[in-house]
């Protein structure tokens, strides 16, 4: 995904979903009221109640604990995946395949899911309204340690971890496969119209793998200690209350927020790197 001879700064892949965060925040925001309602009112419906009763910026609460989230998150596993790829492709012999991508993208998730953990159930807590969203991101980090333990923080990271590893693979990984396969076929060219296509396919693919484990890590994040006894207990009251259908709840918004994201995340990172790179060489 970027040029090997010039090593560019690890904390590109953060800066670029922290960038992409901004735009999309409301969107992801309306996914998470959508996922944490037992019986769901519909998209249109959350979206008018949240404009008309609760203000415009209630589609940016969380907003401090988003931009953490990403620059702990996103920084990890872009990180991890860059240098895991490096590392694979060094013991393959193979300078860019599939099984290395995806591989990359797996540990790059683990790492990122555990780095960003404490920051992403502060972001859930705040966009569910939750009673513990106390002001910004590190307050409500603070009351959830004073009443719930510090350990409460990292309520949900199964699945986050989970989500972590699919969506790295998914997003990232596979974006980098498609752009190769773009441009082996001999109709594109490295340039923005190819990130912008190959990020597109990303992000529909990692929105529809990733949505079932989402909707799982949502309602741990958002629910009181003790409401779930793990991953398996949340996923089995959900079938049992909802439905098969509860864990696809809020694809829509999702991959209206995650498409745009994927794009973005992935079109100024690739930009980033470029010009590093040619500020490199023409210094």
């Amino acid at each position: 995904m970027g040029n090997e001879k010039i090593q560019t700064p690890w904390y590109f892949g953060g800066l670029s979903a922290s960038m992409a965060a901004v735009v999309t925040h409301p969107l992801d925001t309306i996914k998470v009221r959508l996922q944490t309602q037992v019986k769901g009112t519909g998209l249109v419906t959350t979206i008018s109640n949240m404009a008309f009763k609760e203000g415009v910026g209630s589609f940016y609460r969380g907003l401090t604990a988003s931009l953490l989230r990403q620059a702990t998150y996103s920084t990890a596993r872009f990180a991890v995946y860059e240098k895991a790829k490096e590392e694979l492709s060094k013991r393959s012999g193979s300078q860019s395949s599939t099984i290395n991508n995806l591989l990359a993208g797996l540990i790059g998730g683990v790492v990122g899911g555990i780095a960003g953990s404490p920051a992403d159930r502060a972001n859930v807590l705040a966009q569910s309204k939750a009673p513990q969203a106390s002001g910004n991101v590190f307050n409500t980090l603070y009351r959830v340690m004073t009443e719930d333990g510090v350990l409460a923080v990292f309520q949900g990271i199964g699945p986050n971890i989970v989500r972590g590893m699919l969506m790295t693979a998914t997003q990232i990984g596979s974006y980098d496969i498609i752009k190769q396969y773009m441009l082996d076929s001999g109709f594109f060219k490295d340039g923005l119209g190819t990130h912008f296509l190959g990020s597109s396919a990303a992000g529909l693919i990692a929105t529809t793998v990733t949505n079932p484990v989402d909707v799982v890590k949502t309602r741990l994040m958002s629910s009181k200690p003790g409401t779930y006894t793990g991953s398996f207990d949340c996923m089995y009251k959900l079938m049992r209350a909802e439905g098969p259908a509860a864990f696809m709840k809020g694809w829509i918004p999702s991959f209206t927020r995650l498409g745009p994201h994927t794009v973005l995340t992935l079109v100024i990172y690739d930009e980033l790197k470029e010009l590093y790179i040619h500020s490199k060489k023409t210094a």
